[in-house]
């Protein structure tokens, strides 16, 4: 089972729609194949620029796009759930047993208020998730009917990531309007995964820090 089958997989894609539909009724951003695709792809990037293998990489890939198929579910334990669901999809296919659990595993451990990073795939995983936000994200509605989420994310401007390969550190870059949201409201939200973040790294013996509108806040 490759990234690019997992991407065309119906089962796949049908859980993360009725997940997305069930978190945009609730009030969540957006968690379409968009942000898993984009969690996918800078999962792999922070692995590729740390000098992993491609096969880490490639697993890397599918966890970010499977990650959040659990909203299906429940927001609750949305991680346990879509490991679970990931298991039952990853079962029907010609992966390894030991690539399966790691793929699950990965899963299940990418929520900050029950996870954390185990292994290299984890940790990218957690990276590239935590590390989504982007005015994009916030679903079309009159801006005087936002909550803290859809402004924190609205005041991102401009976000990425970049991996200094020498010194091992991985930057989150953030051009962020004030005007929108407060450094104290974007605090009060990414906190805990910044912090997340922090200690994947560790796993991936490097640095993480962050920068807002050019200056280093963490």
């Amino acid at each position: 089972m490759t990234y690019e089958e997992i991407k065309k997989n119906e089962e796949v894609n049908a859980y993360i729609k009725r997940g997305n539909d069930n978190l945009g009724v609730l009030g969540f951003t957006d968690h379409s194949q968009a942000h898993t695709a984009f969690v996918a792809e800078r999962a792999a990037y922070i692995l590729e620029e740390l000098g992993y293998d491609e096969h880490e990489i490639e697993l890397a890939k599918i966890a970010g796009f499977m990650h959040d198929i659990g909203n299906a579910v429940n927001r609750k334990n949305h991680a346990e759930y879509g490991a679970l669901l990931a298991n039952d999809i990853l079962q029907k296919s010609d992966m390894s047993l030991e690539d399966r659990v790691t793929v699950m595993s990965a899963i299940g451990n990418h929520d900050e208020s029950t996870g954390g990073a185990k292994d290299a795939v984890s940790a990218a995983l957690i990276i590239a998730d935590k590390t989504d936000v982007r005015r994009s994200r916030v679903r079309p509605q009159d801006r005087s009917n936002f909550d803290i989420h859809d402004r924190v994310n609205y005041a991102v401007t401009k976000s990425d990531i970049t991996v200094d390969k020498e010194k091992k550190i991985i930057v989150l870059n953030l051009s962020v309007d004030e005007n929108i949201c407060s450094m104290y409201e974007y605090f009060d939200i990414f906190l805990a995964r910044m912090m997340m973040c922090r200690g994947a790294a560790e796993i991936l013996d490097a640095g993480f820090k962050l920068r807002v509108n050019g200056d280093k806040v963490l």
